[in-house]
């Protein structure tokens, strides 16, 4: 929730627009940032729909289920970027800050 909605208003004070893909199907769950929300009823598998909807992943902390969407991302052929205290997986990019992590994830991006 927190780095959601921190990655939402940093993306939106940019110019951007944000898209919450949700595990359940209430859309009211989503932050107050979030432009467009995507329920998907399907609990934990909703990760691979995360993980195959952007161009590059940046993980930012997280546990197990962070890890199954650096995982999926990583097969998908995606770039992902941990951040500092994210969990490490073989294949990833490390970054010491947020602004480092989005140039690496952007890096190359046509």
């Amino acid at each position: 929730g927190e780095v959601m909605a921190a990655a939402h208003r940093g993306a939106k004070s940019a110019g951007g627009t944000t898209i919450a893909i949700l595990p359940g199907g209430d859309r009211s769950a989503a932050n107050a940032w979030a432009d467009h929300v995507v329920v998907t009823g399907i609990g934990h598998a909703r990760n691979l729909a995360v993980a195959a909807s952007g161009d590059a992943v940046i993980a930012v902390g997280g546990s197990y289920g962070t890890i199954a969407e650096m995982a999926l991302a990583l097969r998908l052929g995606r770039r992902v970027v941990a951040l500092v205290g994210a969990p490490f997986i073989e294949g990833t990019l490390t970054a010491a800050t947020p602004v480092e992590a989005v140039e690496l994830a952007l890096r190359d991006l046509g």
